[in-house]
C-alpha cells in the first residue's frame, strides 16, 4: 500500500494542466478520480481500515499527503482554467491590436487660449459672465440708442421682450462683461472676455448663429489711442507671426468714439493679393476704438480724470485665418475627420 500511495503522489506531481485537451473537463475527470466517491483515496481509506494498528499511523500520514497533493493540484488547475475563461471572454487574442483614439482640443479653444496667453503676456486678465443678459448690460449701458438694429428681434434672441419690462436676451457680444467689470471694479483695468455669443443670421459657410469673441479693455489714466495700436501690432505680430503688418480705418460702433476696423497683411500671399484676400493683400480681422466717455459714465468712471480703449474679434475669424479654414460650419459639426487635422497643434 505504501508503494501504491507514493507511486500516485508521483502520478500527481508529474501532471499538467497544458497536456489536457478539454481542459474543463479533464480537471473534472482528474478531480473525481483522486477525490470523488468512488476515487482513488475512498479505496485506500476502505484498505486501510482492514491495516493492523501498528501499521496505522505510518499509512496515515501518507494518506494525509496523498490527499493533500490531490487538493492542491485541482485548486491548480481550477484556478488556472478560471484565469483563462476570464481573458478568453474579454478578449480575442487573434485580433490585431486596437489602438485608442486620444481626444485634443477643439481649434476654437486651441484659438481662444492662444488669444489669451498673448494678451496675459502684457498684463490683461480673463473675465467671464453670463450668456443670458439684460438690456442694460447688452446694450443700453453700451450707448445703444433706442432705435439701434441690435434691439430688433431679427438680430438679437431674446428671451423676454415685453412693454414695460426690462429686456432678456441670449448675449450677441461679450462688452456685456467689460459693463460688469467696470460696474464693480475701479480702475485700472485690464481685461480680457472671451466667450460664446448668439446672433439671430441665417448659418452659411461664411456666418452662424453662434459663435464666440474674445474682447480687451484697458481703462487708467491717460490712456491714448497710440496705447490701442502699440497693442494692435504686439497681437497682430503674436498671433500671425512678425513680418505681419497692420492698418486701421474709421469705423463706427456706439461704444467707442473713435472707431476703427483693423487689417493685417495677408498672411496667405504675404499682402501681394489672392482669393483669400480678394486682391487687397489685407484682411479684417477686429473691430476697436476709445472707451466712449458716455459708456464710462454709465458704469460709475469719471471721464474726465479716465479713458480707455477696448477691441474686440471672432475667434472663428482668427482661426479660419490662421488654419486656411473655409468653412464655419465645420466648427460645429463634430466631423472627425476635421477635427484630427489640429491634433498637432497643441
Amino acid at each position: 500500500m505504501k508503494e501504491t500511495i507514493a507511486r500516485y503522489i508521483e502520478e500527481i506531481k508529474a501532471a499538467h494542466i497544458e497536456n489536457f485537451k478539454d481542459r474543463a473537463a479533464e480537471v473534472e475527470q482528474f478531480r473525481v478520480r483522486f477525490l470523488g466517491r468512488k476515487g482513488v483515496m475512498n479505496e485506500l481509506f476502505e484498505k486501510f481500515k482492514a491495516l493492523p494498528n501498528d501499521q496505522k499511523k505510518e499509512m496515515g500520514i501518507a494518506l494525509n499527503e496523498l490527499k493533500a497533493a490531490a487538493l492542491a493540484k485541482v485548486e491548480e488547475f481550477k484556478n488556472f482554467v478560471e484565469e483563462k475563461m476570464d481573458v478568453d471572454n474579454t478578449h480575442d487574442l487573434t485580433l490585431p491590436a486596437d489602438f485608442l483614439q486620444q481626444g485634443s482640443r477643439h481649434v476654437l479653444s486651441v484659438t481662444m487660449n492662444e488669444i489669451a496667453e498673448i494678451f496675459a503676456r502684457i498684463g490683461f486678465t480673463v473675465e467671464e459672465s453670463v450668456e443670458i443678459e439684460d438690456d442694460w448690460h447688452l446694450f443700453s449701458a453700451l450707448n445703444f440708442p433706442p432705435d439701434h438694429p441690435a434691439r430688433d428681434m431679427q438680430d438679437t434672441f431674446f428671451v423676454e421682450k415685453e412693454e414695460g419690462k426690462q429686456e432678456i436676451a441670449l448675449r450677441t457680444h461679450t462688452s456685456s462683461v467689460q459693463v460688469r467689470v467696470m460696474e464693480t471694479h475701479k480702475p485700472p483695468i485690464r481685461i480680457i472676455a472671451p466667450g460664446r455669443v448668439f446672433r439671430n443670421e441665417a448659418i452659411s459657410a461664411r456666418a452662424h448663429c453662434i459663435f464666440h469673441q474674445v474682447e480687451a479693455l484697458y481703462v487708467d489714466k491717460k490712456v491714448t489711442f497710440a496705447d490701442l495700436k502699440q497693442t494692435l501690432l504686439y497681437f497682430a505680430k503674436e498671433m500671425f507671426g512678425e513680418q505681419t503688418q497692420i492698418r486701421l480705418r474709421p469705423s463706427y460702433f456706439p461704444f467707442t468714439e473713435p472707431s476703427a476696423e483693423m487689417d493685417i497683411s495677408c498672411n496667405i500671399c504675404g499682402g501681394k493679393g489672392c482669393n483669400i484676400c480678394k486682391g487687397t493683400g489685407w484682411l479684417e480681422i477686429l473691430g476697436c476704438g476709445m472707451v466712449d466717455p458716455n459708456v464710462l459714465e454709465a458704469c460709475g468712471i469719471d471721464s474726465k480724470e479716465y479713458t480707455g480703449f477696448a477691441l474686440g474679434m471672432g475667434v472663428e475669424r482668427m482661426a479660419m485665418l490662421k488654419y486656411q479654414i473655409r468653412d464655419l460650419r465645420l466648427y460645429f459639426e463634430n466631423d472627425l475627420r476635421f477635427l484630427h487635422q489640429f491634433d498637432n497643434i497643441i
